[in-house]
């Protein structure tokens, strides 16, 4: 299951960007998930823009892209179209389920909803519900792309147009939460883009212009209704709200043998939730193990390679052959 800015292309070449897929280091021959052993499954999520149907896709029955009007979309919707994947391609149950940051919680609400469709699973990076603080982040998100003058109500694409300047700054903001302030400072320090430091210069610090960079290269590929409608998926997200809001309820459907990761410079989805998750495991009954790793880059730490981290995911696998 890929992240919010993830897509189908889990490794080897993105045919879309042209880039490594975002996991291309933990997914192959002899790697973490060996695919010497394993055939791996990556679908992009409904109402994402990198193929399933989403906001930028044809409205039947107005001939003009859905924009807004697409309806709202859950976590559990995208799980749910993920099933009807595995059905089609006859698939009755898969030997592990992985996923970081929004996959993670596509993963708890599959091993909820569908306690049959695996026999373990991994979830990494994410929590049982958002916080305040990261619904917030995502309303700024949000409104910051409704606030570009080429939006148009969500009716860009109708127009010909797109709210790119609105886009690169929410993910400019995005960015900045899925780093740490140890690599920020480690990478970039104050070293200076332009050496005069002016005022009115667009760029002063290597900072700015890799945030500027980061900006742009998503905007050209991602849609904007398609971020809105994601960051409300994951705001919305709280899978044990139909259990009296008990996690330890929520989790006693589950069946599946359970690897819960998180990493320690990850201010986004701090460790704390996901002892939150192998907390109510343990208490649901549920066969899990839980692993805090160091990583450098903050949230962003489970799309990147490290020894233990990599040993983890593979030995994992391999105790539930």
């Amino acid at each position: 299951f890929h992240a919010l800015s993830g897509d189908q292309f889990a490794t080897e070449t993105n045919t879309v960007t042209g880039k490594d897929g975002w996991w291309s280091y933990a997914i192959g021959k002899g790697k973490a998930v060996d695919t010497n052993k394993y055939f791996v499954i990556c679908a992009n999520v409904l109402g994402g823009c990198m193929g399933s149907t989403g906001p930028k896709e044809i409205d039947p029955s107005t001939g003009k892209p859905y924009g807004l009007n697409f309806p709202v979309v859950t976590i559990k919707d995208m799980v749910s179209a993920q099933v009807h994947l595995l059905d089609y391609l006859g698939i009755k149950k898969t030997l592990s389920v992985i996923g970081g940051s929004m996959g993670g919680m596509q993963l708890l609400q599959f091993c909820a909803t569908f306690p049959d469709k695996t026999f373990s699973a991994i979830p990494i990076a994410c929590s049982a519900s958002h916080s305040a603080q990261n619904i917030a982040l995502n309303e700024v998100a949000r409104e910051i792309i409704k606030k570009d003058e080429n939006f148009h109500n969500g009716d860009y694409l109708a127009k010909g147009e797109s709210p790119k300047k609105g886009l690169k700054a929410a993910r400019m903001l995005g960015h900045i939460t899925y780093l740490s302030e140890s690599n920020m400072s480690k990478r970039f320090g104050r070293k200076l883009q332009n050496p005069e430091n002016k005022m009115d210069a667009d760029i002063n610090y290597e900072v700015e212009n890799y945030l500027q960079y980061k900006g742009e290269q998503f905007a050209k590929t991602f849609d904007a209704n398609s971020y809105i409608l994601m960051t409300k998926a994951m705001d919305s997200f709280d899978p044990a709200k139909d259990f009296d809001d008990d996690l330890v309820t929520c989790l006693q459907n589950v069946q599946a043998k359970l690897l819960i990761a998180s990493f320690d410079s990850d201010w986004l989805f701090p460790k704390e939730y996901g002892l939150e998750i192998q907390m109510s495991a343990i208490k649901a009954g549920i066969n899990s193990s839980y692993i805090e790793l160091e990583g450098d880059y903050g949230h962003d730490s489970f799309l990147f390679y490290s020894d233990r981290y990599s040993a983890a995911v593979k030995h994992f696998l391999n105790s539930n052959e």
